[in-house]
């Protein structure tokens, strides 16, 4: 390529060509394709296009941060629903932890608290014709606790032991008479049995409410509160009582205690247990499965001697009394509502 030959970049495919001219030649040729309609045309062409891709760009610039707080959104609102998801699930596990923890603490909760108002009742009974001996001769336990001042609740096949009783309702069927010649309640922490009387009793359910005869050992007695809500199924439920009687004291009772009451009767080793302090309520807990009239229906397990005690729930107050269970089954442990005891409660304050 010659000296002083220089490349124009936007007609460089003459480039060649017009170095190998002679300069007036070249000249020629250079104001010829310059002022050409064409190469006018293409470089109107060209200058339009770098417009157009400014634009582009300019668009393109716009778009972007546009297209970012989109992206951002969009990641930002899905990232706040699953934190929202995590949180409801912690929220629903923590609420699950909290449960579980109420449960495993209320039967401990509950006596600790009511544990000096729940007594153990002891009764002696018969039934006979005049003028023979007693056909039925028989005793009795139970469960009750306190609901106001000198007044216990218990079902009142504890306080009438002949309520149902399928012998004994016979009997009375021929014109037997029954007798309630003792009935006694020990308290945990009270050394000594104090004397109980019939108040009221229910002529519909298995309800009774008892006047407790020693003026001292009232004041010393807190009554447990009772619900005024009406429960649901699936509540928690915290039953207290003294399930299978002296036996189950006895059996929780320190080796030398055992040793000398396992084999005595019933109405020997309560005295006992009390002079000894080991008069002591249990508790069971379950759920409530089922609300019926005023008929309670739960899963927590009992035995003879709990009938009569208080069926608590989670927050610590009383839903009902706890009366029977079905044998073999295990959620069939029956109470009756304390919208029933109201009444009768009503009724004792008044007498």
């Amino acid at each position: 390529m010659g000296a002083g030959c220089r490349q124009l970049p936007m007609f460089k495919y003459v480039s060649w060509h017009f170095c190998q001219l002679s300069p007036l030649a070249s000249l020629d040729l250079l104001l010829s394709v310059t002022f050409s309609p064409r190469v006018v045309y293409d470089a109107v062409s060209w200058r339009t296009a770098g417009k157009m891709r400014q634009v582009v760009q300019g668009i393109m610039l716009l778009l972007v941060p546009v297209a970012i707080v989109v992206f951002v959104r969009y990641y930002l609102s899905v990232y706040a629903h699953e934190v929202h998801e995590v949180q409801q699930n912690v929220h629903e596990l923590t609420y699950e932890v909290q449960q579980l923890e109420k449960e495993q603490a209320m039967p401990v909760l509950v006596l600790k608290r009511y544990r000096n108002s729940i007594c153990y009742i002891v009764g002696v009974y018969q039934v006979g014709f005049s003028g023979r001996a007693p056909t039925v001769h028989a005793h009795v336990s139970g469960t009750g606790f306190v609901v106001a001042d000198g007044l216990v609740v218990t079902n009142r096949h504890v306080a009438e032991p002949w309520y149902k009783a399928p012998v004994d309702t016979a009997l009375l069927r021929k014109g037997a008479k029954p007798n309630l010649e003792k009935l006694v309640a020990f308290f945990p922490g009270m050394p000594e049995a104090v004397n109980i009387s019939q108040a009221v009793l229910s002529a519909q359910g298995d309800l009774a409410v008892l006047r407790i005869q020693d003026s001292d050992a009232v004041h010393q007695l807190r009554p447990v509160p009772l619900a005024h809500s009406t429960p649901k199924p699936g509540e928690l439920v915290v039953v207290v009582g003294y399930p299978m009687g002296v036996f189950g004291m006895v059996e929780k009772s320190p080796p030398a205690v055992y040793e000398r009451l396992v084999l005595r009767r019933d109405d020997q080793v309560a005295p006992e247990l009390a002079a000894l302090s080991l008069i002591r309520p249990s508790a069971t807990c379950g759920h409530l499965g089922d609300v019926v009239g005023e008929k309670l229906v739960y899963d927590a397990p009992t035995a003879p001697g709990a009938s009569g005690g208080p069926v608590f729930n989670s927050g610590g107050e009383v839903i009902g009394v706890n009366a029977a269970y079905m044998d073999g089954y295990a959620g069939g442990t029956l109470g009756v509502s304390v919208h029933a005891l109201l009444p009768l409660i009503s009724i004792a304050g008044t007498r």
